[in-house]
């Protein structure tokens, strides 16, 4: 079973920055996918940020150019560097691993980090 344990949620200012980090209780390089997801209280879950096997990123338009996805094989962790927060920013950040597996789509998840931004 693959567990994922966020961190690094917190209550910031707007123009802040924050780091989350998700430890994987397994090899990440052995999923095809590594995401961070967020869901704002009466708003649907979005993917904000993800990152393959190969190192290939993807952001939400609402990210680019301020957040920053990377990943650390060796320690198993994910981390999602997030600079000039904005209050829209606020929201529970979830940590998410993908893999395909002979054609069947598995996805686990992390308990999720709450991320406030608020002056």
């Amino acid at each position: 079973q693959v567990q994922l344990v966020e961190s690094g949620g917190g209550l910031v200012q707007p123009g802040e920055s924050l780091r989350l980090s998700c430890a994987a209780s397994v090899s990440i390089f052995s999923m095809n996918a590594m995401n961070w997801y967020r869901q704002a209280p009466g708003k649907e879950r979005e993917l904000v940020a993800g990152i393959t096997t190969g190192g290939t990123t993807n952001y939400a338009d609402s990210a680019k150019g301020r957040f920053t996805i990377s990943r650390d094989n060796a320690k198993n962790t994910v981390y999602l560097q997030m600079n000039s927060l904005k209050p829209e920013d606020t929201a529970v950040y979830y940590c998410n691993a993908r893999s395909w597996i002979h054609g069947d789509l598995y996805d686990y998840w992390g308990q999720g980090t709450q991320v406030t931004v608020s002056s």
